[in-house]
């Protein structure tokens, strides 16, 4: 592992808990949806869990980040609470967007959540808006856009990518590079397969990193956010990383091997930090255990929560649709 970020013990622990969380949160989800409990679409992120935790520890209170439509793990790590993500995932009013969201478009003005997008590269734009007004109206912060790696073929990539370096936004673009465009392999879509050097194209400084390692993962994060922040511009991180289940739960997986999958599943990152920690003697198996423990009854907690959740009335259709519907408190973060 490497460990070139200092981390100490309580940090470690505190990694392997924030994935954890994800994997579990998710693994639930499943269940729930096969109980037909969450309907819709459903795009599952374990496997990717180091990317969105290693990233959200690089940045402050204040910063912005954009999703993609497989955002759960995302939210999780950028604090939204499990109960309210949970509550969304089954359409209630108690939810983060009181239900309208769903999987695909969650969403928490508070923590600067700006949400996942269900257009492929949808969100890059956004997420050079919000760098664009964070420039001016809020100096020091800076704007995190996750992105796979079949958004780099869309033209709003290329766009947001070059006005982002034109005007020096304080923009980080994260890519997740799972291999897979849904079902395409990146190597029959892509001409250059090492996707940050596209960067270079922009004057972009970039760098690839292991997206199973957290540790990793936070380290470059780290470099990344500092060059951003320093006002030096944009910043293209890659982080290469592999889906553990299908790209929705509509697909039947025939461009990959099972044993392409099992591979990947050998360099779990869940896995591997906690089989480091107890190498390291930087953690017990009490401890994981007990770590273990908490996450399952913040889960079920969560899971209650939502299921005695409500339903918003149909008189309330309209509401929310137009600024003049929303009510000050709901502008203001507040979803209840």
């Amino acid at each position: 592992m490497n460990t070139r970020l200092h981390a100490d013990r309580a940090h470690l622990q505190h990694l392997y808990r924030a994935m954890l969380r994800i994997r579990r949160f998710e693994a639930r989800c499943v269940e729930l949806y096969q109980d037909r409990k969450i309907r819709g679409f459903l795009h599952l992120y374990d496997g990717e869990e180091a990317v969105a935790v290693g990233v959200m520890e690089a940045l402050q209170a204040g910063d912005a980040v954009v999703a993609t439509y497989r955002e759960h793990g995302q939210a999780l790590a950028c604090g939204v609470p499990m109960d309210r993500l949970m509550a969304e995932m089954l359409g209630k009013a108690e939810g983060c967007c009181r239900g309208r969201g769903g999987s695909m478009h969650v969403f928490d003005v508070q923590r600067r959540f700006f949400g996942g997008n269900a257009i492929v590269g949808g969100g890059l734009p956004v997420a050079a808006g919000i760098a664009l007004a964070d420039q001016r109206l809020r100096p020091g912060a800076i704007t995190a856009c996750f992105f796979g790696e079949g958004a780099v073929t869309e033209g709003a990539f290329h766009e947001t990518m070059n006005l982002a370096s034109i005007w020096k936004l304080p923009l980080l673009f994260v890519c997740e590079n799972n291999l897979y465009a849904m079902g395409m392999p990146v190597a029959d879509a892509e001409a250059q397969t090492a996707i940050h050097r596209k960067a270079e194209a922009y004057r972009m400084p970039s760098e690839s990193v292991d997206g199973m390692e957290a540790i990793a993962v936070e380290a470059a994060a780290a470099r990344a956010v500092e060059h951003v922040r320093s006002g030096q511009g944009p910043f293209f991180l890659e982080c290469r990383t592999y889906r553990f289940r299908a790209h929705s739960m509509f697909d039947a997986q025939g461009y990959r091997t099972r044993e392409e999958v099992q591979a990947w599943k050998d360099r779990d990152p869940l896995e591997r930090l906690r089989r480091w920690m107890l190498d390291n003697h930087q953690a017990t198996e009490t401890q994981l255990a007990e770590i273990g423990n908490a996450v399952e009854q913040e889960l079920a907690a969560a899971v209650a929560f939502a299921e005695a959740g409500t339903l918003e009335p149909v008189a309330d259709l309209e509401r929310y649709v137009l600024m003049d519907t929303v009510p000050q408190d709901a502008r203001e973060g507040n979803p209840a």
